[in-house]
């Protein structure tokens, strides 16, 4: 699973989107599958997330303003200081946003994706028909054989005690 989900990240890093949805596939055949594989919080497709957020903001910054492109400056301020998107960056990018005087014409805000829709979770089956779901199989059935005798044995003793009291 784990060689699976990173060739989900590295295809996200190259950014083929044919390839990311053949590597999801992959992964979410895998989980679904096989007991007891946990990817947490999921997968997260940031650079693909990254990328669209860039095209939104490059939409928003091709409207027209007198003081030029406000969203390409803010962006030549802010992202030498930091290597990713974060919350710290979108702080940084909105205060060189204040900067500028608002225009009438101007977006207010970038619309940028939804990132819950670059985070995938798959659910492993609770059994599987392989050895590890026959082993659990094998083992519960063992256990209900051994709960079912103790308590037939207790109930025996008790029998035995109440008969024999009565003698």
């Amino acid at each position: 699973m784990v060689q699976r989900r990173s060739a989900v990240i590295t295809a996200d890093t190259a950014g083929d989107s044919a390839q990311i949805t053949n590597r999801l596939l992959d992964l979410q055949r895998y989980v679904s599958a096989h007991m007891n594989t946990d990817l947490g919080a999921g997968v997260y497709l940031e650079s693909s997330y990254n990328r669209d957020y860039q095209r939104a903001v490059d939409v928003a910054s091709s409207d027209s303003n007198p003081n030029g492109n406000i969203y390409k400056k803010a962006q030549e301020v802010c992202a030498p200081r930091f290597n990713r998107y974060s919350t710290a960056y979108l702080q940084c990018t909105l205060s060189e946003l204040e900067k500028y005087p608002a225009s009438s014409t101007l977006q207010d805000e970038v619309n940028g994706p939804d990132p819950s829709l670059y985070r995938h979770d798959y659910v492993s089956p609770v059994w599987t028909p392989d050895f590890a779901g026959f082993s659990v199989l094998a083992t519960g059935l063992i256990a209900l054989i051994i709960i079912v005798r103790l308590i037939s044995l207790g109930v025996l003793r008790v029998m035995l005690r109440w008969h024999y009291k009565s003698i």
